[in-house]
């Protein structure tokens, strides 16, 4: 953004440029540092034979916008298949990371089994999202991970080959996390048009991806704001049935505030929780989602409770009256 608005610095006052400067300076030293780190930490998890590929962040810079400098993020994202969890997270300790959350060792396999990823950090910042999975499995999104890594596409990222999401995975991926943050981040929907726009990608295969999955109506409420906030052309092969699809386009009317006004969304909430029943199309999805929502522990539980590893289900029953008391407070 700096160097493209350089030859207009004249057209700026001095204070606000040299701001825009400056700013741009440490998201360039920022992402130099995180895309150094990323390098190191793919190499040393490949040599302690871990398949794990990277997204977001500086691939997804790279990626898009050709450049590692040219797109802000404050962490990393690596993905792994489930089973590799224990190694890839004693590999990391080893490299001197903390990591979180802490669970007893008990816990672990169920969290592995609910949970998305391990959030590992150095002294001074966090780092690495380590996940498993691209949402916690209430959500009811279940992404085939290991076709993941047999779809993988290689960029070059600081000089070295790097494992990423094909482009077609990228945009699902892409669409489901902006999703579930309620899309508070006007830049989510930049990297899903700039994807759309800048890549040969096979629509028929996105769509029937997202059949399988039951998140067509994210994909198309994605690609309904996109078209309205950034005037992203809507691909043909999906366009119609978006126009066809009334309550898509009421979500989007719902959701274009929150955007507009970059507003902080309440994720714990009745309304957030009926939001994304709503963003599912079919009736067999939004059951499943209610039922691993009340049933499915959380770390939340196990630090409120501390239960022997013999009454382990037990925070079924802690999980559903927290959960009710959330959601009473809530309304």
């Amino acid at each position: 953004m700096y160097g493209l608005l350089s030859p207009f610095s004249h057209l700026i006052p001095t204070d606000a440029f040299d701001a825009l400067r400056s700013r741009y300076q440490e998201n360039a030293r920022k992402a130099l540092w995180f895309t150094g780190e990323l390098l190191g930490i793919l190499s040393y998890l490949e040599s302690e034979g871990i398949n794990a590929l990277a997204y977001k962040g500086p691939v997804l810079a790279e990626t898009l916008y050709g450049d590692v400098t040219q797109r802000q993020y404050s962490d990393l994202d690596i993905l792994i298949l489930p089973q590799d969890v224990p190694k890839a997270k004693a590999a990391l300790l080893a490299l001197g990371h903390t990591c979180g959350p802490d669970l007893r060792q008990h816990e672990e396999p169920a969290y592995i089994a609910s949970g998305c990823g391990y959030v590992f950090h150095t002294a001074a910042r966090n780092l690495l999202d380590l996940q498993w999975r691209i949402v916690p499995r209430f959500y009811s999104i279940d992404f085939d991970m290991a076709g993941f890594l047999d779809r993988t596409r290689e960029i070059i990222v600081g000089g070295r080959p790097v494992r990423t999401l094909c482009a077609e995975d990228l945009l699902l991926v892409l669409c489901v996390h902006a999703a579930k943050h309620v899309w508070v981040q006007l830049s989510w929907l930049c990297d899903i048009a700039q994807l759309a726009k800048s890549r040969q990608l096979d629509w028929n295969a996105i769509q029937d991806e997202a059949q399988r999955l039951g998140i067509e109506r994210i994909v198309n409420m994605n690609l309904l704001l996109a078209h309205k906030l950034l005037e992203m052309p809507q691909p043909s092969v999906i366009g119609e049935r978006v126009i066809e699809d009334p309550s898509t386009t009421r979500l989007a009317d719902e959701i274009l505030p929150i955007i507009k006004h970059s507003a902080n969304y309440e994720t714990e909430s009745a309304a957030y929780f009926r939001l994304m029943l709503r963003l599912r199309e079919r009736w067999q999805d939004r059951a499943r989602f209610l039922l691993r929502l009340i049933f499915t522990p959380s770390v939340s539980e196990w630090n409120a409770v501390h239960l022997p590893k013999s009454l382990q289900p037990m925070y079924r029953v802690v999980r559903l009256s927290r959960l009710a008391k959330r959601l009473v407070l809530s309304e």
